[in-house]
């Protein structure tokens, strides 16, 4: 007799639990700054460069845009970002960090530090866990 699932033996109840754990331990660090997490994923797109437009975002941060296109307006309405139509081509709209959108990143530096700290994992551990669920991410989103 085959032996029924057990929840503490699958992986997607772990990587669940893994990232309702390491959100909760973000939240206040991120009130702080004024951000929900959402808006944090979008403000790092932004932070590595930017101006980014507003596909190109929901796709590296794998939302759409009925998901995207509030995150940008309360981001908007908090003065970090503006967004832009194209000169161009007036489809294409482009985000922009403002001066106050900028000068938060110097204030989220130590973010990814205490969630380490939390964790009480080192650097590398860190890095190879990272690594691993990036393998796995690729791998899911692939041909099955």
């Amino acid at each position: 007799m085959t032996e029924a699932p057990r929840l503490d033996r699958q992986v997607c109840f772990a990587l669940y639990s893994a990232s309702r754990a390491a959100t909760a331990v973000y939240r206040p660090m991120l009130e702080e700054l004024g951000l929900t997490y959402p808006q944090y994923l979008v403000m790092l797109v932004l932070w590595e460069n930017e101006p980014r437009g507003v596909k190109e975002v929901g796709e590296e941060l794998g939302l759409d845009s009925g998901t995207l296109s509030p995150l940008l307006k309360r981001l908007e309405a908090l003065g970090m970002v503006e967004r832009r139509r194209s000169g161009e081509d007036e489809r294409r709209v482009a985000i922009h960090l403002t001066s106050a959108g900028r000068a938060l990143s110097s204030r989220a530096t130590g973010i990814p530090k205490h969630l380490a700290d939390a964790a009480g994992l080192s650097a590398d551990e860190l890095e190879q866990l990272r690594a691993t669920l990036a393998k796995l991410t690729a791998a899911l989103h692939g041909p099955h």
